[in-house]
């Protein structure tokens, strides 16, 4: 039986792994993105995977040398909280300027399909967590994720089919949303 410890400590070293290649893919990605808005929302994408790089790091740190998940990793927030709210006010005001190449498309279904790879392992990793502040941790990483998904999923819809995005928009208005 493994040990619990040593559990979290697997699974934030894989943790970090993702991030990590999470963050170069951002990177790259946003170098080399056509357009504005998709190259701020891969910057912001990749700054979001730095900040969760320094939480599975404190965490890491505190559990390899102390045994303990510690609050520590609570002060690592990101700067986005919503990224698909960003995402339309940025279609919104750039909208006329906006051209997608396809290599931009190509990079966003890359990071969708990172980002839904991201969500599941931090679903079942979420089935295993003991801790309060594991599961805490785990909730939060899935949450950010999921907006992760959401916005870039809402960039595509605008990118491949401009008017569909303006009618779902057009439409939570009238329906409350």
């Amino acid at each position: 039986m493994v040990n619990v410890c040593d559990r979290s400590l697997q699974m934030l070293a894989t943790a970090m792994e993702k991030e990590q290649s999470g963050w170069e893919f951002y990177k790259n990605a946003a170098e080399k993105c056509g357009n504005a808005m998709g190259k701020e929302l891969f910057r912001k994408l990749m700054a979001d995977e730095g900040i969760h790089m320094q939480r599975v790091k404190q965490i890491y740190d505190s559990l390899y040398n102390k045994q303990v998940w510690s609050q520590d990793w609570m002060a690592c927030r990101t700067e986005n909280q919503d990224l698909k709210q960003l995402i339309s006010d940025r279609i919104t005001k750039l909208s006329g300027q906006v051209k997608s190449e396809s290599g931009d498309l190509e990079a966003i279904e890359v990071g969708l399909d990172m980002e839904q790879g991201s969500i599941n392992f931090y679903e079942e990793q979420l089935k295993n967590a003991v801790d309060s502040q594991e599961r805490d941790f785990l909730d939060l990483m899935i949450r950010e994720e999921r907006g992760h998904f959401v916005a870039l999923k809402d960039l595509k819809l605008f990118f491949t089919n401009p008017e569909s995005w303006y009618y779902e928009k057009e439409r939570q208005h009238v329906d409350g949303g």
